[in-house]
């Protein structure tokens, strides 16, 4: 199948919420990424909260044309930070956000960890949903993270909740290189 007839583009154009406690919502998020990049779309993630620290997300995009990781937070296991440091960085990779959903340039976007930026209060839905409603036309979007709020949840086309039954975690077994990050 040729690749530039895979994906009708003028379909796309809806917006996914990945959220809830369990594991898997930027891990469901790259699937989706990595779907689209087969089928010749361009496809972006921008991460909140995140820094770029050699994830094993940040490596396999390099590997990917077409596909990009661009991460603007901060390392919160690792690092004091204050209050004032996560709300600017919050509100720099909303404007970063807001400047390739009005580009056109990128057919798939994600914003990953913004439900926890805005459940920690560090952007509130409204300035989400007014980014979002300034989008290039048939522009896929995907809002990963724990605590959506609801007017993000009635604003979306789907909601994914990820319910935790059971972690590793709760053995005492850290986060894996190469499965958690």
């Amino acid at each position: 199948m040729d690749v530039k007839n895979c994906c009708r583009k003028d379909e796309l154009g809806l917006v996914h919420v990945y959220t809830g406690n369990g594991k898997g919502k930027t891990t469901a998020a790259l699937g989706l990424a990595f779907r689209a990049v087969g089928c010749g779309l361009k496809a972006i993630m921008i991460q909140f909260l995140k820094p770029s620290e050699e994830y094993g997300e940040q490596l396999a995009a390099k590997r990917f044309e077409g596909f990009e990781i661009v991460s603007m937070g901060l390392d919160h296991m690792c690092s004091d930070v204050t209050r004032s440091e996560d709300v600017r960085l919050a509100h720099e990779a909303l404007d970063r956000l807001s400047e390739i959903l009005s580009s056109g340039k990128y057919d798939l976007v994600i914003a990953d960890e913004i439900n926890v930026a805005m459940s920690w209060e560090l952007l509130g839905p409204e300035e989400v949903i007014d980014v979002l409603d300034r989008r290039a036309p048939f522009t896929e979007v995907v809002l990963t993270g724990r605590g959506a709020p609801e007017k993000i949840e009635d604003y979306a086309d789907l909601v994914t909740d990820m319910l935790l039954v059971k972690h590793p975690f709760d053995r005492g077994i850290p986060a894996r290189r190469g499965v958690e990050f």
